[in-house]
């Protein structure tokens, strides 16, 4: 990756169109931003090569696919270890990449450690993670959750 470019507002103007539609075509991106879409093209590829677009991805659904119930765990680590263990954020850290259910994982600062996004069917198989996986984790110390009522806002378009 290359060192991250100055974007001007054509560059801005584009990132903002495949927020709203990373299928769309150039041509139809440089008819919003009244550039060529070749030139669309060249600044995308710059923008790629560069990491400010990390990925291309399809948004599902949650409920379309069964899974009707997201909670939000604060997650609280043990502090103390062994010498010779690993250090407990490295051992959580890389258990969490191989939870399906964890979609979304961050480092707080404050009481809890941690706070992850974590998608469901429902209730028992909210309760099987919890009892099976997470909280049999050495790592972890402590867990509280709040579950999705409503979702008010829900983006990945970060303001550009």
């Amino acid at each position: 990756m290359s060192e991250l470019p100055a974007l001007d507002k054509l560059d801005k103007a584009i990132l903002r169109c495949l927020q709203q539609n990373g299928r769309e075509t150039y041509d139809v991106i440089g008819q919003e931003v009244s550039l060529s879409s070749s030139a669309v093209l060249r600044r995308v590829k710059r923008m790629e090569e560069a990491g400010v677009i990390d990925r291309y991805v399809a948004l599902v659904r949650p409920e379309a696919v069964g899974l009707g119930l997201t909670a939000y765990l604060n997650v609280r680590l043990e502090k103390h270890t062994e010498s010779h263990k690993r250090n407990p954020m490295d051992v959580f850290r890389a258990s969490v990449q191989a939870w399906p259910e964890v979609v979304e994982c961050a480092s707080l600062t404050g009481d809890m450690d941690y706070l992850l996004r974590v998608v469901v069917q429902d209730m028992a198989h909210y309760s099987r993670f919890i009892m099976d996986t997470l909280l049999k984790h050495p790592s972890v110390q402590d867990c509280k959750t709040s579950f999705v009522l409503d979702r008010v806002k829900a983006t990945t378009a970060v303001p550009v």
